[in-house]
């Protein structure tokens, strides 16, 4: 028995998993990705009255499903994701009271391993300038 028996290896190359929202999109960094395993598809779920957003690993057939992340063959790093939905932008944008014209915001997730999420905070979001 070792006095490091349940220890496993930080992975420094992970990072801290984000969303920036700009007025071309929504982006997913690269550790959004990763953290959940880099999911095909994903529904999108918004808490209007808590100002939370989160992603959510899917199958495919399921309802709302949307496209997440696409591997290239030339390329097996992970990369960010993004979505240049209007629509939810919009949403996004009256939900919050941001003008995304005049300013980005970026919010970091919390992954939630249990229930195979990603978790975003819009209320914590901080302007990008």
């Amino acid at each position: 028995m070792s006095e490091l028996d349940g220890f496993m290896p930080f992975d420094f190359d992970v990072g801290v998993a984000s969303a920036s929202i700009t007025p071309n999109g929504i982006t997913f960094n690269r550790s959004v990705a990763t953290k959940l395993n880099y999911p095909e598809n994903v529904v999108l779920l918004i808490n209007a009255n808590t100002k939370q957003i989160a992603i959510k690993v899917c199958k495919p057939d399921s309802p709302k499903a949307a496209t997440f992340y696409k591997p290239k063959v030339e390329d097996e790093a992970a990369r960010s994701v993004r979505w240049n939905n209007r629509d939810l932008l919009n949403n996004l944008s009256e939900m919050m009271g941001w003008d995304l014209k005049q300013m980005s915001h970026r919010v970091e997730g919390r992954l939630l391993p249990q229930e195979n999420a990603m978790l975003f905070d819009l209320n914590k979001a901080t302007d990008m300038k």
